[in-house]
């Protein structure tokens, strides 16, 4: 196999494409996040319906991962990928011409079904294409890009939006986006170790009815669906008390809450080791009641014990997200890349429901309303780790610490 070395050009033209396009893909999905709260003032719509504007994005990434994947074994890594991101930027380019609401949200969902191209690709191109040894920094790379593209798409929305108008800040990001989407075009280089494995419809179906059935994965496709509709329902919604008396932030600072984000990146790594030492289902069970913890913390009056609640609670969640998804490989045996599919099936499926499902909450019961579901929704999860202990020491499961 003719693999691809990090110590040469080549190489870091084909990084900095994967990177760029997990930036693309972040930056698109959430860009509209920071603008629920103006969707609602504007069209005078719910928080519910408002929130539509991401959970659309989300649903649709969700399901059509799953196609993707399928056309990209028979088709061929870059050009699905390619494709992907060069129609979600122009999509995007087309959602900051949007004046009516309805108009958005049918761009959105479309926007959706393209993006998801790419991340349900990257991977696999990845670990195809680079040596074994370097693979691993490569794919930290690639994962920086989706915190980043994801941080970045939400502070410049907020930024442009105060300045000018929502139309022009998500104008801006598929700008960028395409710069972007070109160069992973001409750079990336087409797959040298990749055959294409057509396979049937019904055989991909009984591969993930197979993954589906072993109790331990659906269990932790479960509790990635709660944990990962908790995370985007509090950042859905933050921004309603953030902007509201006594606080009355502007669109550019709420957007610059969003460099929480960036303790992820620590809590991933150190939770994501000290799982392998103290075993996965301690550091789970302590990093999901890290973002209990976090979200009642912002029940606090002052601004800055909602903001440490909101970081605390960024923190819980990105060990959870780590843990949960090594936890997955463990317990894929041969069908990881199935498991892998359907795991971010549910992961996303998680964010766009109750994402959505909280507006009702934010409606009848105010900030109170969204802390109660997401610890409701955390509880379930906890529930859930405690079922599939009891089921992996009945049926003595290899699942290693």
């Amino acid at each position: 196999m003719q693999f691809i070395q990090t110590k040469n050009q080549i190489s870091w033209q084909t990084i900095s494409s994967l990177f760029l396009g997990s930036f693309v893909t972040f930056a698109c999905l959430y860009c509209t996040q920071p603008l629920i709260p103006l969707f609602s003032e504007q069209f005078q719509v719910s928080p519910a319906a408002a929130s539509l504007s991401v959970s659309l994005a989300t649903g649709f990434m969700a399901a059509f991962m799953l196609i993707a994947a399928w056309i990209s074994d028979a088709k061929g890594r870059k050009v699905i990928m390619g494709i992907s991101l060069l129609s979600t930027a122009v999509l995007q380019i087309f959602i900051g011409f949007s004046t009516n609401f309805t108009w958005l949200l049918v761009l959105r969902a479309i926007q959706g079904m393209m993006v998801a191209g790419f991340p349900a690709i990257a991977m696999a191109y990845i670990a195809e294409e680079f040596d074994p040894a370097t693979s691993g920094l490569v794919m930290g790379i690639y994962i920086s890009g989706n915190s980043i593209g994801g941080l970045t798409g939400r502070m410049v929305v907020g930024a442009v939006t105060d300045f000018f108008s929502w139309q022009n800040a998500l104008l801006t990001i598929g700008i960028i986006s395409l710069a972007a989407a070109m160069w992973f075009w001409l750079k990336l280089p087409a797959s040298r170790n990749f055959s294409p494995r057509p396979r049937a419809v019904p055989a991909i179906i009984g591969v993930m009815w197979n993954t589906v059935r072993k109790p331990q994965l659906l269990l932790l496709y479960l509790i990635g669906f709660l944990v990962m509709g908790s995370f985007v329902t509090v950042y859905n919604y933050i921004g309603y008390p953030l902007m509201a008396p006594p606080y009355s932030l502007s669109h550019t600072v709420v957007g610059l809450i969003f460099v929480i984000y960036l303790v992820g990146t620590f809590s991933s790594t150190w939770l994501g080791s000290l799982a392998i030492t103290a075993g996965r289902p301690r550091v789970l069970l302590l990093a999901i009641c890290i973002m209990a913890a976090g979200c009642l913390i912002t029940l606090g009056a002052s601004l800055l014990l909602k903001i440490a609640g909101i970081a605390v609670f960024t923190f819980g969640f990105f060990g959870c997200y780590s843990v949960v998804s090594s936890w997955v490989g463990q317990c894929a045996g041969n069908d990881k890349a199935s498991a892998s599919s359907l795991y971010l099936f549910f992961h996303y499926t998680g964010a766009s429901v109750i994402g959505a499902w909280g507006g009702n909450f934010l409606d009848e019961y105010g900030w109170n309303g969204i802390v109660a579901l997401t610890v409701i929704a955390l509880l379930l999860a906890l529930a859930l780790l405690a079922a599939l202990l009891l089921y992996t020491r009945r049926r003595e499961c290899l699942i290693t610490p």
